[in-house]
């Protein structure tokens, strides 16, 4: 079959293309921007890329048209597959339905934590035999590509299949979650906060689409659920038809412990505990940047979900002891006269103040150097604008940059938002001076954090040839 994939150059559509072609079928697609490196990763599978949403496009005369939530009503090549009554699904729709309904599928939902939670349970499997498909929104260090198909193996009837599984709308002509197209049989929760301001009108928008998520759940299924979040609580208490297995730090007074729970010894290492029972110490690579509480619950996660499925607890704590992490999570980009700058997709303040965090466990009491873009569609409404600078405060000095190629994106003013943070705080609407402004400050043995969900106009690279030149 030829599939014609329009947006096919994101994270989710461009792992829809890589398993479609690795399940024998013909892909051609096109997105606004081509660019590396999705585009090198597709193009190198054989798949035809072109640029924009011409109308001509048609003349490639696919069986099958797959679209991604990227594209609105007013795209031209929407339109003409409109006016021309040709067949249309969605990617999650398409997922689902053709190649996740063959597989038993370890779906992680949550506000933060999803990417790193599908890689490490993916690995996981990986190390022990069992060859998962699996599609992340990211790129895993332990795997070649961001998403495959997967193999059958010895220990289950179907092959297994890991995904991250976001709860952002499907397409402009099914506003349900993505999630609910994926049929999972295992589920992690990992947490749950008000996001997507743009899609979500409240917490309690999303809390129906997680339920949504839960009814989909089979009864011979399993549920691994954050039992510290109040909000999955709420979830929960609207009806699970599913084995549910709570996982934490520690339990709630007066309420059944949780099966899984763990105990921070030595810096970022934990022990790891099942029904109250020592099961064993994650230890992770040193090199892996794998720091912080946040991660600490990941690896809970993915270790309850992989035990589910037949992985002993002492399989997972190997396996994640050999873990890499993924992509722009605490990555280190570069370093120059003992100056460290990372890159972190961090971009909802939750997850803002938990990468601090999590850098703090590693580099002690050395000056940390907070850089952030609030680029998401959220921030840019302002929905957040209040809890910044809490989420900034471990931080010794705050650069955030508001603009964008001189045009500015956020609806609300940066400056004040800053105020609590007094004179630790910058605002810039001006990329080359925020880096100037960034150079002059920073000294030796410094660790500057550099968060966006986007490429951040290069910032990285900007820094670090500045600080070269000094």
């Amino acid at each position: 079959m030829h599939l014609h994939i329009l947006g096919i150059c994101g994270t989710f559509m461009g792992g829809i293309a890589a398993i479609a072609r690795q399940a024998g079928h013909q892909v051609t697609g096109c997105d606004a921007n081509v660019y590396p490196p999705m585009s090198t990763q597709l193009q190198a599978q054989g798949i035809e890329l072109i640029e924009g949403f011409t109308k001509d496009q048609l003349s490639l005369n696919p069986d099958l048209f797959v679209i991604g939530n990227v594209v609105s009503r007013g795209n031209p090549l929407m339109e003409a597959i409109l006016d021309a009554g040709l067949p249309f699904v969605s990617g999650p729709q398409w997922l689902g339905e053709q190649v996740l309904s063959k597989h038993h599928v370890l779906a992680v939902a949550g506000t933060h934590g999803k990417t790193t939670t599908t890689a490490m349970l993916a690995w996981i499997l990986e190390a022990t035999g069992r060859s998962p498909g699996y599609l992340v929104g990211g790129v895993p260090n332990n795997f070649d590509v961001s998403a495959r198909i997967g193999q059958k193996s010895e220990h289950a009837p179907k092959p297994f299949f890991v995904i991250e599984a976001d709860e952002y709308d499907t397409a402009f002509f099914d506003k349900r979650s993505k999630f609910v197209h994926y049929r999972a049989r295992t589920a992690i929760l990992n947490n749950l906060e008000y996001d997507h301001a743009d899609i979500f009108p409240n917490l309690a928008a999303i809390q129906t689409q997680f339920h949504h998520l839960v009814r989909t759940i089979p009864q011979s299924g399993s549920l691994i659920v954050n039992g510290e979040d109040a909000a999955l609580e709420e979830v929960l208490r609207q009806g699970a038809w599913t084995r549910v297995e709570t996982f934490g730090k520690t339990s709630k007074p007066n309420q059944p412990n949780f099966a899984w729970t763990f105990k921070s010894q030595e810096l970022d290492d934990f022990e790891v505990y099942h029904e109250e029972q020592f099961a064993g110490k994650v230890q992770w690579d040193p090199s892996a940047s794998v720091a912080g509480r946040h991660n600490q619950m990941n690896a809970l996660a993915a270790i309850a979900a992989a035990h589910q499925v037949g992985v002993s607890v002492s399989e997972s704590i190997q396996a994640l002891g050999q873990f890499k992490n993924v992509k722009r999570r605490l990555e280190v980009v570069g370093q120059v006269q003992n100056m460290t700058v990372y890159d972190d997709f961090a971009h909802h303040p939750t997850a803002i103040q938990t990468t601090i965090a999590g850098l703090r466990s590693k580099i002690g009491g050395a000056r940390l150097i907070a850089v952030l873009e609030p680029r998401s569609n959220t921030m840019q409404l302002g929905i957040m604008k209040q809890q910044l600078p809490d989420s900034l405060q471990d931080a010794q000095q705050v650069f955030v940059y508001g603009a964008k190629t001189g045009k500015a994106t956020l609806g609300w003013d940066l400056k004040e938002a800053l105020k609590p943070l007094g004179g630790k705080a910058y605002a810039f609407d001006n990329l080359d001076q925020m880096v100037r402004q960034i150079v002059s400050y920073v000294r030796p043995n410094d660790h500057i954090l550099i968060m966006s969900n986007g490429g951040f106009g290069g910032v990285h690279q900007k820094i670090l040839q500045e600080l070269a030149r000094t």
